[in-house]
C-alpha cells in the first residue's frame, strides 16, 4: 500500500471519530460547560456588607454636607444666624455623625472574609483619627473664627474617603462579597441615608408634639429627659447646667464655656462626652428637647 493511500485512510478514521454529517463530536464540549452557580451569602455576610455599604453612604453624604456647611459659613445670609452661631451649630453636629458612623462600624464586627475584614480595619483607623481630632475640637472656638475653626473640621471630614481597595473592588475579586451586595438593600445604587426609617420631622407650623416630661426640668438630672421650653430656662442634666432659650427660628444653648444655637429642629447640640440635646420640635411658641447622655 502506497503512503499516499495510507494517509488518506487516517483522515477518513479522524473523521469518524468527529461524528457523523454535521461534523460534530459525540463526546460533550467540556469547554463550554456552565460554570457552578454561586451559593447564595448567608444572611450574616448580607447584613455585614449592608452596613459597610450605609456606613461609606453615610460618610459620603456628610462630606457633601460639610462642605455645604462651609460654604454657608463663609456666605452667611444676612437675614439668617450670624457664622458664629451657624459654625459652633456645625462642629457639634459633624462631630457627633463621625461618632455615630464609629459606632455603627465598631459594631460590624468580623465578617469571615479576610479581605473584607481587612477594609474595616482600615475605615476604623481612619474614622477613630478623625473623632480624635474633632474632640479637640470645642464649638467654642467658632466664636473666635468662625471660618477657620468650620475649615479645620471640613478638612477632617474631608479626609473620609474609602480605604483602597474598597467594597466593590473587592467585590470584583469575591464571589460572596458580589453576591452579598446584589441582596443588601444599602449598597443598592442611588441609596441614601436619609431614606432609612426615620420618622417624619413634625411640621414646624404645627402645633408642638407632647413632651415626655411635660415642664419639669428637673427630669434631666440623670441626663435623660424630654422637655418643653416656652421661656429661658436653666436646665442641669448629668451633672452640666445649660440655659436654654429658644426663639422663633432657633434655640441658644449657653454654658460657661461658650454659646451655641441651632437652627431649628433636628439639630442636636453636644457639649463633649457629657450631654447632647436634640431639637424635636420648635415654632413660634417654644421647643421640646430631648436630653441624652453620649
Amino acid at each position: 500500500m502506497s503512503a499516499a493511500v495510507a494517509a488518506a485512510g487516517l483522515v477518513l478514521a479522524a473523521g469518524a471519530c468527529g461524528g457523523g454529517a454535521d461534523g460534530r463530536s459525540g463526546t460533550p464540549d467540556r469547554g463550554s460547560a456552565e460554570p457552578a452557580p454561586t451559593r447564595p451569602p448567608s444572611g450574616e455576610l448580607v447584613e455585614w456588607v449592608g452596613g459597610m455599604c450605609g456606613s461609606t453612604a453615610a460618610l459620603e453624604e456628610l462630606r457633601a454636607d460639610s462642605a455645604a456647611d462651609l460654604k454657608e459659613i463663609r456666605n452667611p445670609d444676612g437675614a439668617g444666624s450670624p457664622a458664629e452661631h451657624l459654625a459652633a451649630g456645625y462642629i457639634s453636629r459633624t462631630s457627633w455623625a463621625v461618632e455615630d458612623v464609629e459606632r455603627d462600624l465598631e459594631d460590624l464586627g468580623s465578617s469571615g472574609v479576610p479581605a473584607a475584614d481587612r477594609l474595616l480595619d482600615a475605615w476604623l483607623k481612619k474614622v477613630k483619627g478623625v473623632v480624635t481630632e474633632l474632640d479637640g475640637v470645642s464649638p467654642s472656638a467658632a466664636f473666635d473664627d468662625a471660618e477657620g475653626s468650620a475649615a479645620d473640621v471640613d478638612a477632617l471630614v474631608q479626609s473620609l474617603t474609602p480605604p483602597e481597595p474598597d467594597l466593590p473592588t473587592l467585590a470584583k475579586e469575591e464571589p460572596r462579597l458580589a453576591a452579598a451586595r446584589r441582596h443588601a438593600e444599602q449598597c443598592a445604587p442611588g441609596w441614601k441615608p436619609s431614606e432609612g426609617t426615620a420618622p417624619p420631622a413634625p411640621d414646624p407650623s404645627g402645633p408642638l408634639p407632647r413632651a415626655a416630661d411635660g415642664k419639669r426640668t428637673g427630669a434631666c438630672a440623670d441626663g435623660e429627659c424630654e422637655v418643653l421650653v416656652t421661656s429661658p430656662v436653666d436646665i442641669t442634666a448629668n451633672g452640666l447646667t445649660v440655659n436654654v432659650s429658644a426663639a422663633d427660628e432657633s434655640v441658644t444653648f449657653r454654658t460657661p464655656t461658650g454659646v451655641m444655637r441651632l437652627g431649628g429642629q433636628g439639630g442636636v447640640a453636644r457639649f463633649g462626652d457629657v450631654l447632647a440635646v436634640t431639637v424635636v420640635a420648635q415654632n413660634e411658641d417654644g421647643a421640646v428637647l430631648r436630653f441624652t447622655t453620649p
